[in-house]
């Protein structure tokens, strides 16, 4: 069965107007084009644009899914298992802060006693997530599996003091690097102070701290654009200012 523009956002719930841009960038070309003119899209097209649409429901941005998708060795049914593992996770957290709201409102009513643990699982649980969504990949390529899951549960014990002590710590690090950029010196002694506060926030995610590690994280500050850019946001330059800090400190250099 064949689709005009019209018909096919129709079917998926879009606009016309997104059909048109997808084919501009490249991501979704029609089959062809009709002697009036007009796009017209035939069942491997209504194929690509359910994965688009499955990739834009996990957050997943345009680029990348352009990437995945027009790569000569794509596989379909490859995609969509990993979509319904990624979707039944998401169901998976909607179900624990749901059961959390649950809990929360019967202890206000005086019907069961929920501890403060139980308050922030779910909240715990969406950091996870999210972090597993934005980096899973390659922190699992670069630290394993098993460490990474180990961090995860630590991030699930964490106490409430804990979880506002490392949110502390987070803000200190940020208030301390910006004063220990506008010295320039990654090796004073304000730097120095930001890469101890630095490692101070890792041990409450990491199972264990080791100098090879902190510096091999200090670089991919610098080399994934997303860290970068989070560190750079205020003052350019920043996270490569970390990264030699983070250097002095360990001893160590790439």
């Amino acid at each position: 069965m064949e689709y005009t523009v019209q018909k096919l956002a129709s079917l998926a719930g879009i606009s016309t107007r997104t059909l048109r841009y997808y084919d501009e960038i490249g991501i979704l070309k029609p089959a062809r084009i009709n002697s009036s003119g007009y796009r017209i899209y035939g069942q491997a097209e209504v194929n690509r644009l359910q994965q688009i649409l499955f990739y834009r429901e996990l957050d997943v941005s345009l680029d990348k899914i352009k990437e995945i998708v027009t790569n000569p060795s794509f596989d379909g049914a490859a995609a969509l298992r990993e979509h319904r593992e990624k979707l039944l996770e998401k169901k998976r957290q909607l179900e624990l802060l749901i059961a959390n709201v649950d809990k929360t409102i019967a202890s206000t009513e005086g019907r069961l006693k929920m501890t403060n643990k139980e308050k922030f699982e779910g909240f715990k649980k969406k950091m996870i997530e999210e972090n597993e969504k934005k980096y899973g990949t390659e922190i699992r390529q670069k630290y394993g599996n098993d460490k990474v899951e180990k961090s995860n549960q630590k991030v699930m014990n964490m106490t409430q003091e804990q979880h506002e002590e490392v949110t502390s710590l987070a803000e200190r690090i940020t208030l301390t690097l910006v004063e220990a950029f506008k010295t320039g010196n990654p090796a004073g002694e304000l730097a120095q102070k930001a890469a101890e506060l630095h490692k101070q926030w890792l041990c409450f995610y990491w199972t264990e701290y080791s100098k090879e590690a902190h510096a091999h994280l200090a670089q991919m500050y610098v080399d994934d654009e997303r860290f970068t850019a989070y560190y750079d946001k205020e003052q350019p330059g920043t996270a490569e200012f970390l990264r030699d800090a983070i250097y002095v400190y360990t001893g160590i250099r790439k």
